[in-house]
């Protein structure tokens, strides 16, 4: 048995949604990144992917420890990519994936994106579209190791993002 269960995210987990989100941007902080230090992401943006049915929260052992805003629409800033897709159909678009540090568990990251592929799966997606910073590790690492293909650049915000996409059939 998978010893992480995901889950569509709820109003009462909003509290402890921004506590992973606040870590993580202080951790990303203090690897010397720029990523999520523009204010962004903020309470809002958590407040409207739970209204819009985007979040999703990892638990172990009943105690949220990750949380991903897994999105089924269409993500503008991907139509404009330098660089090339695999594919033109739906896709699953990932954003906000974030871990706690209180604990700190090993392999959120990979237990979080496998959860979004089962997740398209089961809702008839086969194409999962994501991006990161440049300097972004940890996900550089759990999309290499998942087969994410890298497919280029995007756009967030002004600043240039490494692009990915990995097709499940």
């Amino acid at each position: 048995m998978n010893k992480f269960q995901i889950r569509k995210a709820e109003q009462g987990d909003k509290g402890r949604i921004w506590e992973i989100i606040q870590q993580a941007i202080t951790l990303r902080k203090e690897q010397g990144s720029r990523q999520w230090q523009d204010g962004y992401p903020n309470e809002d943006v958590v407040k409207s992917d739970l209204d819009k049915g985007y979040g999703y929260v990892v638990e172990f052992d009943n105690k949220i420890i990750g949380y991903v805003a897994i999105i089924f629409d269409i993500e503008p800033a991907y139509n404009d990519i330098d660089g090339k897709w695999l594919s033109d159909g739906e896709y699953v678009g990932v954003h906000r994936l974030a871990s706690a540090q209180d604990p700190h568990i090993k392999g959120v990251g990979t237990a979080i994106m496998k959860g979004v592929e089962e997740i398209a799966i089961n809702n008839g997606i086969y194409s999962i579209k994501v991006d990161t910073n440049f300097d972004n590790g940890g996900m550089l690492h759990v999309f290499n190791k998942l087969g994410y293909q890298y497919c280029g650049e995007v756009h967030f915000r002004g600043a240039s993002r490494r692009a990915f996409e990995k097709l499940l059939k």
